[in-house]
């Protein structure tokens, strides 16, 4: 297997495991140490920024659902190129503590090495979703 079919295989995994909130499967699937980043607001969206090992990674697993009530989060395509993929999709969530929803693109850049995702960086409207958590 080629390592552009070994990311593509790992990515498709993550996606099947969130779609089914397999918390212990997702995380599972990241390595010791990542490189996670999801850029924007971190002083009004509590949920994103960066984190840089599968313990926090965990975290975010663990907590997001406190803060999004998620409606939908379709991939639309995985481009894979040998340990780097992009997932491209929308998604539709709503900030509980607001009541608002954010509606948004996303594109997302994974890297697997030796089986496991190393790096995780999701790029969504940041102003649309600091907008959503607004007081």
């Amino acid at each position: 297997m080629s390592d552009t079919e070994r990311t593509r295989a790992v990515v498709t995994e993550y996606f099947r495991r969130l779609a089914d909130r397999d918390q212990a499967g997702l995380v599972a699937l990241f390595a010791d140490e990542v490189r996670w980043d999801i850029p924007g607001a971190t002083d009004l969206v509590p949920w994103i920024g960066p984190r840089t090992t599968r313990a926090e990674v965990a975290e975010f697993f663990a907590t997001f659902d406190d803060y999004i009530a998620r409606d939908r989060f379709t991939v639309h395509r995985i481009v894979a190129d040998g340990q780097d993929a992009v997932a491209l999709g929308e998604l539709r969530s709503r900030v509980r503590a607001t009541g608002q929803l954010i509606e948004s693109p996303f594109a997302i850049h994974l890297t697997v090495a030796d089986g496991k995702i190393t790096r995780y960086v999701l790029l969504e409207d940041s102003w649309r979703v600091a907008e959503a958590a607004r007081p």
